[in-house]
């Protein structure tokens, strides 16, 4: 029923707009146009012939409004279901048709924005009642204006509102929708103000009321999955709470049911969070953090407000409020009708005493005639003196009679008197009492309004500060994965140097392995050279490489002899291997200016001769020397090339 008496107040101003000659009638081509445009803005089925069928009797003439209603009510809204369709194309659609006829800024400078113009329309038709023609009272109409001044932190002139409700019309009839539009065009309410900012009021307020938002703001919520926190724009509303990316609220993360099975409850500090709250359902329990104490008892107390109305099954904070509204203006009203007949009982009862004291005046003035008459008559009627004198003691025991019983009830007229204006001195004391409460909460709601946009720049402070610190923690992460880039390169050069390292070490145990050999070798040698026992002979020789199985070793020369005993050459073929033992080296030493042979000969292995070459020729073991030696003495050979 709420949604039916909201979708009639807007389609009433489309009404009236196709209204054009102000006779309470429509031809049926424009309803048709109507119809179909509400039908598409409510996602209703279309059924053309509906209409058709309805007016059937009345195909010339135009329809009225009381004539409309009843194909209204059976085709469309008895069709409309709450949740298929956006309410708020449905008001544009309205506002645009209404607009064009009715919506005529005089002033061209301070003329709100169409937009503007369409929220304030949109809230006019909320807070006014559901008779018709939609007007709004005077306590509505100031109500909505502070609340437009709250949001935009400026203290509403009191003197401007109340000479525009103290206007003849505004008092008989109301408010329309198009004086007040006018009103806020004349420019008084945003005086000194930027367009921007009266935008973003009106915007505000048409969220908080027409879009029935109880409170929205950012909190940080703890999530379920990875237990992270997060900070998300919520939206609290009688039965939901959602939670959104960012304040656009394009990106919707979740949905927070309520109901009479939810609960709020303050938590401790702890991970490093404060002034955190929870939610708690059937199924799941929500964490969450307030910027500061005050944020957190605002939240906690909405969110218990939201849950209230939704036990209670009311759907609107807003429509609460204005019922209260209204049921208080209903009670003002009543104690001013009490007053005034109070006030009509005081002026009746003093009506009353001056009649009885003029009636008492009278009676006075009747015993003064009657005495002076008795006088004049005295002379003539002495006869009649006592009978008219006790008629007239009668009449004035009477009269005093009568006056006592009239001073008597003056005096109990007194009394309740008396009382009525000791009643009315309370009523006026506690009128003045409730004036300053109100006034005093008028004072704390824009104080706490002050405090929220204050907040809210502190919250946009911190939001700033957190973004800085992010891109820092971004850059500190990019530096430290390069500095383990860096460390494992390190440790990998490392590594392939201690191998390198291990395998020297490795090389040098071989190479001292094989020089402890050759000295044994040499040594031997040497003990065979000390008994050999022939002819000597003696050859110079020129050493022009020492080589070794790895590689060269350095380049020597210098001239030695050899000493050969007994020594006795077979023919043989080339390249023959001859025994040791067919050959006794007596001695065996070179001199060099750097080093001596005798410290790096090793026994030899195998002894050739070559008869082609007339050479001799010996191996060595470990580092070797490849020397060519003829067979009888004669001139040095040339070294070969080895």
């Amino acid at each position: 029923m709420e949604l039916r008496a909201e979708l009639l107040k807007s389609i009433w101003y489309a009404f009236t707009s196709l209204d054009v000659e102000k006779s309470g009638k429509v031809s049926k081509s424009q309803l048709k146009v109507l119809s179909h445009n509400l039908y598409t803005a409510l996602n209703i089925p279309h059924d053309p012939v509906a209409l058709e069928d309805h007016f059937r009797d009345d195909d010339d003439g135009p329809v009225s409004n009381q004539g409309y209603m009843p194909y209204l009510n059976k085709f469309i809204l008895d069709k409309v279901v709450e949740g298929t369709f956006v309410k708020e194309n449905v008001d544009e659609f309205c506002w645009t048709l209404s607009a064009k006829k009715n919506y005529r800024p005089k002033n061209s400078v301070d003329v709100l924005p169409d937009k503007d113009a369409f929220h304030l329309w949109c809230l006019f038709n909320f807070l006014s009642e559901d008779d018709y023609p939609l007007v709004l009272v005077p306590e509505e109409v100031e109500y909505l204006l502070k609340k437009i001044c709250i949001a935009m932190s400026v203290e509403l002139s009191c003197v401007d509102v109340e000479d525009f409700i103290s206007q003849e019309a505004v008092q008989q009839s109301g408010i329309t929708v198009w004086a007040f539009l006018d009103f806020v065009n004349t420019g008084r309410l945003t005086r000194g103000m930027e367009k921007d900012s009266v935008t973003m009021a009106i915007d505000e307020v048409y969220q908080e009321i027409a879009g029935n938002i109880i409170k929205q703001g950012y909190l940080w919520k703890k999530g379920h999955l990875r237990r992270n926190w997060n900070e998300r724009w919520f939206s609290l509303q009688p039965s939901t709470l959602h939670y959104y990316v960012s304040e656009d609220r394009k990106e919707c993360k979740g949905c927070i049911e309520l109901g009479h099975n939810c609960c709020v409850e303050v938590l401790p500090e702890k991970e490093g969070k404060r002034c955190m709250f929870c939610v708690k359902t059937l199924t799941k329990t929500y964490e969450m953090s307030a910027p500061d104490t005050k944020q957190r008892q605002e939240w906690t107390t909405a969110i218990q407000t939201a849950i209230r109305l939704c036990v209670e099954g009311k759907k609107s904070l807003h429509k609460d409020l204005k019922l209260r509204r209204r049921e208080q203006r209903e009670e003002r009203e009543r104690r001013r009708t009490a007053k005034e007949e109070e006030l009509q009982s005081l002026r009746l009862l003093q009506g009353e005493r001056e009649s009885k004291l003029a009636e008492l005046e009278l009676l006075q003035d009747a015993q003064k005639q009657a005495q002076t008459a008795l006088l004049q008559e005295e002379q003539k009627r002495r006869q009649q003196h006592v009978e008219l004198q006790r008629t007239l003691q009668e009449q004035l025991q009477q009269a005093e009679e009568a006056r006592a019983s009239i001073q008597a009830e003056m005096a109990l007229k007194e009394v309740e008197t008396e009382r009525q204006r000791r009643r009315i001195r309370e009523l006026e004391v506690m009128q003045l009492r409730l004036e300053e409460a109100l006034h005093q909460e008028m004072r704390a709601r824009q104080d706490e309004e002050v405090y929220c946009l204050a907040q809210a720049r502190l919250l946009v402070e911190e939001e700033e500060k957190m973004k800085a610190l992010l891109a820092l923690q971004e850059e500190q992460e990019q530096y430290i994965l390069k500095t383990q880039r860096e460390k494992q390169e390190l440790r990998q050069e490392m590594v392939t140097k201690s191998q390198a390292l291990e395998e020297a070490q490795h090389q040098l145990e071989k190479v001292r392995a094989s020089r402890h050999r050759m000295d044994q070798d040499i040594a031997a040698a040497q003990r065979k050279l000390r008994h050999a026992s022939t002819s000597v002979k003696h050859w110079n020789i020129q050493v022009n490489r020492l080589t070794h199985p790895n590689g060269p070793v350095g380049e020597i020369s210098g001239e030695g002899s050899v000493l050969v005993r007994k020594a006795t050459f077979e023919q043989v073929p080339v390249s023959t291997s001859l025994s040791l033992s067919s050959l006794h080296f007596v001695s065996l030493s070179f001199s060099f200016s750097t080093l001596s042979l005798s410290q790096i000969l090793s026994s030899p292995h195998s002894l050739s001769l070559s008869p082609r070459e007339k050479t001799l020729s010996w191996k060595l073991r470990g580092p070797s020397c490849v020397c060519a030696l003829p067979k009888r003495p004669g001139p040095t050979p040339v070294p070969s090339e080895e």
